[in-house]
């Protein structure tokens, strides 16, 4: 059973400066599960429903806002909506609690340690104006861990009261080595976590920001690639996207106008003859086809590379370029006409700006992100669960990678869409 509690430093002697809103008692909860039979079944057995704190403003505060310090970060891989973020918060602190010393540390971690000479940036309305309508993050980012005792002494040094991480789960595992090293000095330093990950698979939290933008461009190469595919005599569109080891992005693509034929992810066994056999009928039977695939996956069809990179992430081969070879030599050996594009969007996707659903959802984390750190909450992510906005633990939400259930309505749905056959034979299932 998950254990969604969360972190405080202390006592929240101030009544909050927030004016005409509606406060969130401290008791008010959201349900883990959203199935009865699952709540029925806890009660049989006599356990505590699950359920993570709600987001929101509280009545009372931690920190004074006359005193407080605060700092944000931006870490990892580009995504839609890091500007949204990091506009939200500095508004946030400002606007709603009277904040006025916040710094934006540049190139994520680095911009933490001191070696690097990455002067902290003064973060205020003004240096924030219009930054949601560019894409990337005006921070700028980095990959790889730094040393959470250089770090810790740079929040102290500055006084930091309070730091906001805006990265995906080596950032939030890194954000929990500061947690351990501060409460190690006795430090009264809150360290909210603001999770990003374009592939929607961070756990215990049913979606990230940026998520629907990818989604929205990744479809726009999937009409592409119909274009083309149809444009052309047994023509064959192969869209390569982004989802290491989650097929979201994939999936929801194909859903969007059910123009994809095959969608191929991770969490979906693969077999290269069988799918070759399933496309080659399918170019038989309608004389084009559309191919979506996640760059995670077919992984199994290479050597193990046994290497990392900076984030931490398993280094991966190309099955984009791999599946388009693989076509070709598949046509060619058959004798049979075969014209194929292949596109590849994902470093177009995520430097894009936030379409406006994400970037409605980007300014409601930051304002929750802020609401928790004054509280004096720590060691925690803010979340979206439900309908709600949560508190959500970091080990929880870095503990496993959020996946496609292959006997879920997302999937069912693809199916269904698609059309497409089980790629692998019943003997290797």
């Amino acid at each position: 059973m998950p254990d969604f509690g969360i972190d405080r430093l202390g006592e929240c002697p101030i009544p909050s400066p927030m004016k005409g809103v509606a406060f969130v008692p401290d008791s008010r909860r959201v349900l883990y599960h959203t199935q009865l039979a699952d709540i029925e079944d806890c009660l049989r057995r006599g356990v505590p429903i699950p359920a993570m704190e709600m987001g929101g403003p509280r009545a009372r505060i931690h920190f004074d806002p006359a005193k407080l310090a605060c700092g944000i970060v931006t870490c990892g891989g580009l995504c839609p909506g890091l500007n949204d973020v990091i506009r939200a918060i500095v508004l946030s602190l400002h606007h709603h609690y009277g904040v006025r010393r916040i710094h934006g540390f540049k190139y994520g971690y680095e911009g933490l340690v001191q070696r690097f000479g990455h002067d902290p940036v003064e973060l205020n309305p003004d240096a924030v104006n219009n930054v949601q309508r560019l894409g990337g993050t005006f921070l700028g980012s980095s990959r790889g861990n730094q040393d959470p005792v250089d770090m810790v002494d740079t929040l102290e040094r500055m006084g930091m009261g309070i730091l906001f991480a805006v990265g995906g789960d080596g950032t939030q595992r890194g954000a929990g080595a500061l947690c351990a090293e501060i409460a190690r000095r006795k430090l009264d330093i809150a360290v909210i976590g603001i999770p990003k990950t374009i592939d929607n698979d961070i756990s215990f939290i049913d979606r990230s920001f940026g998520f629907i933008t990818a989604v929205e461009e990744a479809r726009r190469s999937i009409t592409a690639a119909h274009s083309e595919a149809t444009g052309a005599r047994n023509g064959v569109g192969l869209v390569k996207l982004m989802g290491r080891e989650s097929g979201f992005i994939a999936a929801y693509a194909a859903l969007a106008d059910n123009e994809v034929n095959f969608c191929i992810i991770p969490e979906i066994p693969f077999s290269l003859p069988v799918f070759l056999r399933a496309l080659q009928a399918r170019i038989e039977a309608r004389g084009h086809a559309v191919i979506a695939v996640a760059e995670g996956a077919g992984q199994e069809l290479f050597a193990d590379k046994g290497g990392r990179d900076a984030s931490g992430n398993a280094l991966q081969s190309d099955i984009g370029t791999f599946l388009r070879e693989e076509i070709k030599k598949h046509f060619k050996g058959i004798g049979m006409e075969m014209n194929l594009k292949y596109i590849d969007p994902s470093y177009i996707i995520r430097s894009l700006p936030a379409e406006p659903n994400d970037a409605a959802y980007c300014l409601m984390l930051g304002h929750n992100a802020v609401h928790a750190g004054m509280t004096g909450r720590t060691n925690m992510v803010v979340g979206h669960w439900s309908s709600d906005f949560t508190h959500v633990p970091i080990a929880l939400a870095v503990s496993k990678r959020k996946k496609i259930d292959p006997r879920g309505w997302a999937w069912n749905g693809v199916i269904a869409a698609t059309g497409q056959p089980s790629f692998v034979p019943d003997g290797e299932k």
